[in-house]
């Protein structure tokens, strides 16, 4: 019996953005959630956090990171930082694979960047139940 590829695809978007929300430490130690989908006025950026002394960080999450995303994540850092209760925010660019011209774009404006490991997210357990 074959399978359906759409039931073989892993690794989605929502499934990093979901762990990464229940593993912000790896986003920053001692860091924590301030919410998911957190809207601007072009959009929800992935996530908010704040790190241990209490700084603002958006980020922007992937399955293949390239200069789009880069762009995106750039545009939301500016209308966060227009927010002085944010201000200012520190950018993280999240994904499985990040190419190299879209590092190079990131790390020029101050970005980090941050590569995912889905197989070894989901191995964590956050106390939270889970079917996989």
């Amino acid at each position: 019996m074959l399978l359906d590829p759409g039931l073989q695809k892993d690794g989605v978007e929502a499934d990093l953005q979901r762990l990464l929300a229940e593993q912000v430490e790896r986003i920053s130690e001692g860091a924590t959630l301030v919410r998911r989908e957190y809207p601007t006025a072009i959009g929800p950026v992935d996530l908010l956090v704040r790190d241990a002394d209490g700084a603002a960080i958006a980020v922007e999450i992937k399955r293949r990171g390239d200069i789009d995303g880069v762009e995106q994540l750039t545009r939301y850092l500016e209308l966060l930082g227009r927010d002085p209760h944010l201000s200012p925010v520190q950018g993280v660019f999240a994904a499985q694979e990040i190419k190299p011209q879209a590092r190079v774009l990131a790390e020029d404006r101050g970005i980090r960047c941050l590569v995912l490991d889905y197989d070894d997210m989901k191995g964590i357990e956050s106390g939270i139940p889970r079917l996989f």
